[in-house]
């Protein structure tokens, strides 16, 4: 299936790695956003656990490994083009977990990285839903 126009929703794996008060994002290298800062992640690969897809894509795109996983929650983004119609469609499910250690450097379709606190947020132009999945993986 195609993940441009597709014929149904596709699967995204997100994980929000938590370092004290910062969080790791990654600058976005390809479409649909590209440049844009978001949480590391991508596609579940078919075969592939949801676990184990968040841990290839965080290792693809920061070189990092993380331990224990939590699932923080679920995010639909949905892109239309200028007539309309749905260009690409995802349904991200959002792990969580706790820096253990390493230097983070972008790999992948990822051109940088950075530990953020939430009050730099709005520097990054992070999205809102990134935002609440980051707010949700704090509560636990």
């Amino acid at each position: 299936m195609s993940r441009r126009y597709p014929d149904a929703p596709r699967v995204g794996i997100g994980i929000v790695v938590l370092r004290g008060e910062a969080v790791l994002l990654v600058r976005r290298g390809q479409p649909p956003a590209q440049g844009a800062w978001s949480l590391p992640g991508g596609g579940q690969e078919l075969g592939e656990t949801a676990e184990a897809a968040a841990r290839r894509e965080l290792f693809e795109e920061t070189g990092l490994t993380v331990g224990a996983l939590w699932l923080a929650g679920a995010v639909d983004s949905i892109h239309r083009d200028a007539e309309g119609r749905i260009e690409y469609h995802y349904t991200i499910l959002d792990f969580a977990a706790d820096y253990q250690g390493g230097e983070a450097r972008p790999g992948g379709d990822v051109s940088a990285v950075a530990w953020v606190a939430e009050a730099e947020f709005d520097a990054y132009e992070l999205w809102a839903e990134a935002r609440r999945i980051i707010a949700l993986a704090r509560r636990r």
